[in-house]
């Protein structure tokens, strides 16, 4: 059995280094003198080596792995397959749907407002969407009870960008209060107008009292509907025209193209932990408004610039998103000693890290099972993307992958654990 798994392994390694070459286009940001550079040779080999027996194994079908070295692409490589039921193999052009790595362009999005006086965060959102005024606090009791208490804060702009607004996502809890939310922001979309979707979310008890504690949820989705009102036009609009035009950013929108359907990576047929059927609804169903929760499509490259213009302090090839001062305060720890810290509560290795606006950032090193450095920012995808930038290393890692199953959590730590591993000093 040993044999046969080195034989596979020893294809996949073949496959990989041959799709390695398939890329498509000019590279995101200009290519590093050496391949690799910053990078150790075994290390760079343990990368690939990696992807070789996930995709042998039937982990992952394929990916793409796109990292920046103090400006510089370092790698850019294709792994496995776009659609292996089809046999088609991976390209670094490939599209991905992005779940909520949408959060942070989103935020991103909301903070050229906030820049222009438009958005200050300490506004209590009623001020665009008056549905949320007088909101009420759930209570459940030992027996299960729910009543509900009028909310003593307003929730303000802050405390979307930061998850700590009570707007949960319904499929994270099992209480009579998560049963009032649908259960993520891609499922809202699909079922929901954005009109239906703020009265369902205005009429529910909140999980907490806004302000007191981090919890993941809908936030994000309701600052995109701000931003919307504000502008006077769609999400995708606004941030094609504050963000992903001035980055540079042609494959990044909410609505996919019939002309860019053949680019979508599909997820295996099969989840390799469960052994059960998947599929991600949202590549085959229409949504009703563009979430900025978790609705947009990228390619690896695309984000990668994203991720440089962030680390960049708001610039890339001369055009300012954001100012410098505001990247700065944006990956700050927007969590105070008063705030209930539940952001390890979302995977085990967000141990040690606060959060910031639309992004976890790292408090300390050394409790999380990642490796990285204090002030390091981050945040990941549903279906299995992967974004982290540590602007001590000068680093952004992008990897596009379509695991929408828990082994993406798997997947998160290993390459986290490879990166740092292959680093030279």
């Amino acid at each position: 059995m040993k044999k046969l798994l080195l034989v596979s392994v020893a294809l996949g390694l073949l496959a990989g280094t041959t799709l390695a070459n398939a890329q498509t286009g000019k590279p995101p940001i200009p290519m590093a003198s050496t391949p690799g550079q910053g990078f150790s040779q075994e290390g760079l080999k343990r990368i690939d080596t990696f992807f070789a027996e996930q995709i042998a194994t039937n982990q992952m079908p394929g990916a793409v792995l796109a990292v920046s070295k103090n400006g510089k692409l370092s790698i850019y490589k294709p792994y496995g397959y776009l659609d292996k039921s089809a046999q088609k193999p991976m390209t670094t052009d490939a599209i991905f749907n992005l779940a909520s790595m949408t959060k942070v362009m989103a935020t991103v999005g909301a903070l050229t407002f906030y820049e222009e006086g438009k958005l200050p965060l300490n506004a209590p959102i009623s001020d665009w969407l008056p549905q949320f005024k007088n909101m009420k606090v759930g209570r459940v009791d030992a027996d299960g009870k729910l009543t509900t208490v009028p909310a003593k804060n307003p929730i303000t702009v802050q405390d979307l960008m930061r998850h700590t607004n009570g707007l949960t996502y319904g499929g994270r809890g099992a209480t009579p209060i998560h049963q009032f939310y649908p259960a993520g922001s891609a499922p809202a979309a699909i079922d929901l107008s954005p009109e239906q979707f703020i009265d369902k979310l205005a009429a529910a008890p909140l999980l907490y009292e806004p302000g007191t504690a981090w919890d993941y949820g809908f936030g994000i989705d309701v600052l995109g509907i701000i931003q919307e009102k504000i502008a006077g036009k769609s999400l995708g609009g606004v941030l094609q025209e504050r963000v992903w035009s001035k980055v540079g950013m042609p494959n990044t929108f909410f609505q996919l193209a019939e002309k860019d359907r053949p680019r979508l990576a599909q997820p295996l047929p099969i989840d390799p932990v469960s052994g059960k059927p998947q599929k991600v609804d949202i590549h085959t169903k229409q949504v009703k408004f563009d979430c900025g929760g978790s609705c947009a499509y990228s390619t690896a490259g695309d984000y990668l610039r994203f991720g440089q213009m962030l680390l960049n302090g708001g610039s890339i090839d001369g055009k300012r998103v954001l100012g410098p001062q505001t990247v700065a305060f944006m990956t700050a720890n927007h969590l105070n000693k008063d705030i209930k810290n539940n952001v390890s509560g979302t995977e085990p290795a967000r141990v040690g890290y606060g959060f910031g606006l639309g992004v976890a950032v790292r408090t300390e090193r050394g409790l999380s099972a990642n490796n990285g450095n204090v002030g390091d920012y981050s945040w990941n995808g549903a279906y299995g993307t992967i974004f982290f930038v540590d602007p001590k290393e000068q680093m952004v890692v992008v990897m596009m992958g379509v695991a929408p199953g828990d082994i993406r959590k798997v997947h998160r730590e290993k390459l986290n654990a490879l990166i740092y591993g292959a680093l030279e000093k």
